[in-house]
């Protein structure tokens, strides 16, 4: 078995193609369904990570090239997109097997995130795994790539510092938000969506005390639900654009596949606003705000990309936990192959208990057979004993009688590990004499 992984993120696509390719959780699904459908000859266990910042895919699959799973996968994920697979293969990356795995182990320790050591990403693999299975999809391999997955990033987040040394996309938020207003206690903060994201950011807002906040969303039952956490209001998302002007500080992050905050809601906002500046962070992918906003003078629009330089982190400290972390990640590799090697035994395993459940039934009824004709008890589990030993022993005798010079001595010293679990065989053949028992010893 193979594991392999195909994708794009922040560092190898722009922020507009990524939002093509992105998969809102009710779409994981029948998106999985669909890819197992377009990989069915090789029967393969698949999973789908899609977030503000990667859309990956894993896959695990019994192929003698990885090209018969890969180039089926890329063409998949380039439809899905509505791209070719030329222009998709230029933005991605493909790992296999451990370099698969050290990937799945970086992405959920925070390692490979914008924000390095970030928290949210493990939710969103544990997401990952929900929706394969409920796909049914899931198979064993994938099942432990990622439960070991989760067992790495544990262990980094407790045995290193990696995630003191970073800041989170809510606090890079706040940070950027303050370096335009003097007092963030004096603004009105607008959240729109009611998702993880939006209950992180606001919650490094709340802990800035801003003059009010409100929170926007389709469903004004959820939306109440986590505003009143908060102290905020609550309003729904089709009374947007008629409010739109009365926030300072506006912050998005829905699963819209569509822009829901276009340029002309902006630009009337604006306008009664007086040209008096707004502050819009769009952390979605596919993107919520509509790029065009970002060119009006009065506006200051951050997207996910835009945030990377205000995560940055640097110095010894940081990269001393990297190290630590990667070292923690390099055992779990190990592990995982090793792992992975043994499964490749399992058909010969399976094989081996099939041939002896063969034998064992046939010495039995040829042994109930003698029973009932009045046959010696004694004498008949002796045949049955016998006969079992005999087919244990038979092809390893056969090959040792057809072989010859090194062939015979490298298979007399496999024979003696398999049958007689003590020293190999001499050149001669011969099995060693047993030591002599010490003086008074028993």
């Amino acid at each position: 078995m193979s594991v392999f992984s195909l994708g794009l993120n922040h560092t190898s696509a722009p922020l507009d193609l990524r939002g093509r390719f992105a998969f809102a959780p009710e779409q994981l699904t029948p998106a999985l369904r669909a890819l197992h459908e377009q990989l069915r000859r090789a029967a393969p266990e698949a999973a789908i990570l899609s977030t503000c910042n990667r859309t990956e895919l894993y896959v695990a699959a019994q192929v003698p090239r990885p090209q018969e799973i890969v180039r089926p996968a890329l063409e998949w994920l380039a439809a899905h997109g509505g791209v070719s697979s030329e222009q998709l293969l230029a933005h991605t990356y493909v790992r296999e097997d451990r370099e698969a795995a050290r990937h799945a182990f970086r992405v959920a320790s925070g390692l490979d995130s914008m924000v390095l050591g970030e928290p949210q990403i493990l939710g969103q693999m544990k997401q990952a795994v929900r929706g394969a299975d409920e796909a049914g999809t899931l198979g064993t391999t994938l099942h432990q790539l990622f439960q070991r997955s989760f067992s790495v990033a544990k262990e980094v987040r407790t045995s290193t510092e990696i995630g003191a040394h970073s800041i989170s996309m809510a606090a890079a938020a706040v940070r950027l938000a303050s370096q335009l207003f003097e007092d963030l206690r004096e603004i009105k903060v607008l959240f729109v969506g009611a998702g993880e994201m939006i209950e992180l950011v606001a919650t490094h807002f709340a802990a800035r005390e801003p003059q009010s906040m409100t929170l926007a969303n389709r469903t004004l039952e959820r939306g109440e639900k986590l505003a009143s956490r908060f102290g905020a209001q609550a309003i729904r998302l089709a009374d947007l654009p008629t409010r739109l002007h009365e926030f300072d500080a506006v912050i998005s992050c829905t699963a819209s596949t569509l822009p829901i905050i276009g340029l002309g809601a902006v630009e009337r906002a604006l306008k009664a606003r007086r040209r008096k500046p707004m502050f819009m962070v769009d952390l979605a992918v596919p993107r919520d705000i509509e790029p065009e906003v970002g060119r009006l003078s009065d506006v200051y629009l951050y997207t996910v990309d835009d945030l990377t330089e205000v995560v940055q982190t640097a110095g010894e400290k940081r990269q001393a936990a990297v190290e630590q972390a990667e070292a923690i990640i390099d055992a779990g590799v190990q592990s995982f192959s090793h792992w992975l090697d043994q499964r490749a035994s399992v058909p010969l395993i399976q094989a081996l208990h099939k041939q002896a459940d063969t034998w064992r039934e046939a010495e039995l009824a040829r042994a109930r057979k003698a029973l009932a004709k009045g046959a010696d008890l004694d004498k008949v589990m002796d045949a049955l004993t016998r006969g079992l030993t005999q087919k244990m022993l038979h092809g390893a005798m056969a090959e040792l009688h057809a072989s010859e010079g090194p062939q015979r001595q490298h298979l007399a010293e496999t024979v003696s590990r398999l049958f007689l679990r003590q020293a190999p065989l001499d050149p001669a053949g011969e099995a060693p004499t047993p030591p002599s028992p010490e003086p008074g010893s028993r």
